[in-house]
């Protein structure tokens, strides 16, 4: 049966990080060369060799991460990180339709300049509906009355299962990874009630965004003991945060990386569960230390040779 990602009967798992210099013998550096994971690089090296970009992944904008972006730390309680991950808001403002001037985005090697979206535009884009009722809890935050000779108000015992509120918003940029590096884009900045940072909505109107180019991964199985790599998750000089997607049962989580000048290939690997296991996929958050800062190569996924991107957050 096929690994299907848990969101919705099944629970789902994500577990510490695991870190591991790129290159390295997990084991440990007496340990001598560990031949275990022969078959990962054998198949790295035949993605990063397939690696073919279009001219525009040096020439135009080619975004490598959600284009919701938090500029700082929003000081998330749980329910407005879960608004937040749904992408559950409401404005409380009238949202500019027109479209402002073309904006420039900002390389390290130039600039671009490209149409821009309205805000109503990008707030269409960054809301991706209401949150579903909440069993047993209010639907919108406030006192409660508590039973008695006098009527007391309290504090409500659980908070409200309740939307983002925009309550402002202005033109500005954001970083973004780019195919490019790390670029300063226009977008629009959402001040939300609740948050300590804004939340950016890149402003690039789709025309001008090249997609990333489509996988090109061998027709074989993958290796035996061999797991695929989801998504990134942060990018920090030479340490690269990425999530791998692991049996429920699997043990000996090893996160797998090739450096080369042009590309990076990553993955991981496992020791199977020999009895009966749930048939679920785990997220497995894993860190790697490369040998130089990413820039902006590509950071490729051993089993499909799909791009991996930036999830928002």
């Amino acid at each position: 049966m096929r690994r299907l990602l848990a969101l919705l009967g099944l629970p789902l798992v994500v577990t510490a990080a695991g870190c591991a210099p790129a290159g390295s013998d997990p084991a440990g550096p007496t340990a001598g060369p560990d031949h275990r994971w022969e078959a990962f690089h054998q198949r790295a090296a035949e993605i990063a060799e397939h690696w073919r970009p279009a001219p525009a992944w040096r020439s135009g904008y080619v975004p490598l991460q959600d284009p919701t972006v938090l500029l700082g730390d929003p000081g998330f309680t749980a329910d407005t990180e879960t608004a937040f991950r749904a992408g559950w808001y409401r404005d409380q403002i009238e949202l500019p339709a027109a479209r402002p001037a073309d904006g420039t985005i900002r390389f390290p090697d130039g600039t671009m300049t490209a149409p821009l979206l309205s805000a109503a535009e990008a707030y269409r884009q960054l809301d991706q509906g209401d949150p579903p009722p909440c069993e047993g809890r209010p639907k919108a935050p406030g006192p409660t009355i508590e039973p008695g000779p006098d009527g007391s108000v309290s504090s409500p015992v659980a908070t409200a299962c309740v939307p983002l509120t925009v309550t402002a918003v202005r033109l500005g940029t954001a970083s973004v990874r780019t195919s490019r590096g790390v670029a300063d884009v226009p977008a629009w900045l959402f001040t939300v009630e609740g948050l300590a940072a804004p939340v950016a909505r890149v402003a690039v109107a789709p025309q001008s965004v090249t997609p990333v180019p489509e996988p090109t991964a061998p027709a074989r199985p993958a290796p035996e003991g061999v797991v695929g790599a989801e998504h990134t998750e942060r990018v920090d000089g030479t340490r690269l945060t990425y999530v791998l997607g692991v049996g429920a049962c699997d043990t000996g989580i090893t996160p797998l990386v090739q450096e080369r000048e042009d590309v990076v290939v990553v993955g991981g690997g496992v020791v199977r569960a020999s009895g009966v296991c749930t048939d679920q996929l785990k997220l497995e958050p894993v860190t790697v230390t490369l040998s130089a800062p990413l820039g902006g190569r590509p950071v490729l996924d051993v089993l499909t040779g799909r791009v991996l991107t930036q999830r928002a957050g």
